[in-house]
Parts: C-alpha cells; sequence; structure tokens
C-alpha cells in the first residue's frame, strides 16, 4: 500500500516540478519554439529513453543493484511486482527523472502523460499474463509486453541484463540489449534472483529492506522450498 501511494505521490511532484522548470525557462525545450504537440511528444520519448538508461545503470553498478535486486527477488511475476522497489531506489529513481526533467525542461502535460503511460504499462508488463504468439509479436514491435520483461526477471544473469525498457520497445533493439526468447520456456523459466529468492528475505517486509545490505547467500530458506 505505501509503494502504491508513492507511486501516486511522486507522480504529481514531477509533474509540479515540470511547471516550476517552465516558469523558470529551465531545459531545452523551453528554449526553442516548437508546437506544443511536438514538444510533448518529444519530451514522453526522451523521458522513456531516460528511464531506460536509468534502468540499465541499476543493473550495471554494483551498489544501485543491490537496491535494485529488491524488485528481482519477487518469485512471483505478476502485477504486484511492478510496484515492489527499495524505498532508496524509488528516491534515486525520483531524482533521476527531476534531474532529466530539469534538462529536457519537459512540459508538466508531457510529465503528467509520461507517468500514466510508464505506471500502465510498469502493471500491463509485469501481468502473470500470456497473450497470443502473433499479438505479441506484433505489439513488440511498439511496446514491452509481459513476455518480452518476464525474459529480464530470468534467474539467469544473461537474461535479466536483457529487455530494460519499461515502455517502448525500440531501445532494446537500438542499443543491442534486446533478447527475443528465454533458453527456457516461459513456464519453465526460474524467476527471481539466485541465492535470495526462496529466501525468507525475499518474502517479509524487513527481509526486504535488509536486501541491500546482506550478500547473495541464503539466511533462512522458506519451508515450501526445502520440503
Amino acid at each position: 500500500l505505501d509503494a502504491l501511494v508513492v507511486r501516486l505521490a511522486f507522480p504529481v511532484a514531477a509533474v509540479g516540478f515540470a511547471a516550476l522548470a517552465a516558469e523558470r525557462g529551465w531545459g531545452l525545450l523551453n528554449t526553442v519554439a516548437l508546437p506544443p504537440w511536438l514538444a510533448i511528444a518529444l519530451a514522453v520519448v526522451a523521458l522513456d529513453l531516460a528511464i531506460y538508461f536509468q534502468h540499465v545503470m541499476f543493473h550495471a553498478v554494483p551498489l544501485l543493484w543491490r537496491l535494485h535486486r529488491v524488485h528481482h527477488a519477487d518469485p512471483d511475476f505478476d502485477v504486484t511486482t511492478g510496484a515492489r522497489f527499495h524505498p532508496a531506489e524509488i528516491v534515486l529513481s525520483m531524482g533521476i527523472k527531476l534531474a532529466a526533467i530539469a534538462l529536457l525542461g519537459a512540459p508538466a502535460v508531457a510529465v503528467l502523460a509520461f507517468e500514466v503511460i510508464l505506471n500502465a504499462c510498469a502493471m500491463f508488463n509485469h501481468g502473470n499474463v500470456t497473450l497470443p504468439a502473433g499479438l505479441d509479436r506484433a505489439l513488440r514491435r511498439l511496446v514491452v509486453t509481459p513476455d518480452m520483461h518476464r525474459i529480464h526477471h530470468s534467474m539467469e544473469a544473461a537474461e535479466a541484463n536483457s529487455n530494460y525498457g519499461f515502455n517502448l520497445a525500440w531501445w532494446d533493439r537500438i542499443f543491442g540489449t534486446y533478447r527475443a526468447e528465454a533458453s527456457l520456456p516461459q513456464e519453465r523459466m526460474r524467476i527471481g534472483v539466485a541465492g535470495i529468492t526462496g529466501d525468507e528475505r525475499a518474502v517479509s517486509l524487513p527481509g526486504l529492506l535488509a536486501i541491500p545490505f546482506v550478500d547473495d547467500r541464503p539466511a533462512t530458506v522458506l519451508k515450501e522450498e526445502s520440503a
């Protein structure tokens, strides 16, 4: 519930910050004369690209990965996974987003649209659903589908370090991080973080908050896992 409240409150703050940036003339788009529709479209796409690079960074930098693995440690891939983040990651992500808004000069309307799209896509691509193969292939030309993003939640490192996009599927193809299929069929793919998923830390709030500060070795394996 707290994570959902934060996911509602922070977008409001981002929109307010965008309005402040426009008032003070901060950012690239506030220095050029563009039709409003074009400025909004460019800002939404640019913010999505910023989120892609942020996601790559949270995997590539060991300290940031310690925070981000709270999200990946979820043993069940479903819509709740999209709201499962360490508070420190949420705060850092907000700081990165505000910096991107300030540098870009994103219109407040664009930030609002981006936040709605981002949260809708987070629920969609973390959904525990399988689309018909033809529909999935067609949608992947534009957006990230559940099957595409589920590969990113694989316990296999090579698969987890792919398919970083949240909304637009272009970035993974452009930057060479796209993976069309996992090594195993999706229904047999192991989800989570080795050494943490299946541990009691992955299901209790104190355990989740402590994940960034512990090593990858299991502390106590859940009874159902050890049975």
